[in-house]
């Protein structure tokens, strides 16, 4: 079955999965230029990746429960895709 994934995840200092339960989707993830600060993402050694406010990359075929980040409270990232 094919559903569209649309979500606003609101920061928080504390890493948080992009899905509180396992959804395999292609997205793409943004940091929206209004953010006030980097958001960071937790790579795959643990070590905590910055993404600039305004930068988006594409994710084929990915858990998104798998994703984590965290960042200034307040700000936000975004996912636009769907489980085609």
């Amino acid at each position: 079955m094919n559903n569209v994934v649309m979500r606003k995840i609101v920061l928080t200092s504390n890493y948080q999965a992009l899905s509180a339960v396992s959804l395999v989707a292609s997205v793409s993830i943004s940091t929206p230029p209004t953010n006030a600060a980097v958001a960071y993402f937790k790579g795959d050694d643990g070590s905590d990746v910055p993404w600039q406010p305004a930068e988006w990359h594409e994710f084929r075929s990915v858990d998104l429960a798998a994703i984590q980040v965290k960042g200034t409270p307040g700000d936000i990232v975004t996912l636009v895709g769907g489980t085609w």
